[in-house]
């Protein structure tokens, strides 16, 4: 899961397009399974630290995971979010289960 906080002045057209540019590397990665985007709805805001967009991906195996993150088209679309944050590093927060 990747939670993150974008800035103000980013359109929610481009936040889509940066959705939409990653659900589109299923086609390019063999074992990413499922792409999903929503939003954080805990009650409990000042915990949530405005990181309140997401999205998770499903990857068959820790192999398919590596092969998203070498992916050349992953780093370019993470260099794009990484330039809307609100923050830098600190408005943007990964984890990674293992289900």
């Amino acid at each position: 899961m990747v939670f993150i906080k974008y800035s103000g002045a980013v359109p929610q057209a481009d936040r889509d397009c940066l959705m939409r540019d990653l659900e589109q590397l299923r086609s390019e990665i063999e074992g990413m399974e499922d792409f999903r985007t929503g939003r954080n709805v805990s009650p409990e805001a000042p915990l949530v630290h405005g990181l309140v967009d997401l999205f998770w991906i499903d990857f068959r195996d820790a192999e398919a995971r590596d092969a998203y993150l070498a992916n050349t088209t992953h780093k370019a679309i993470g260099a794009r979010i990484m330039a809307s944050l609100d923050g830098g590093q600190e408005a943007i927060f990964v984890c990674d289960l293992e289900l």
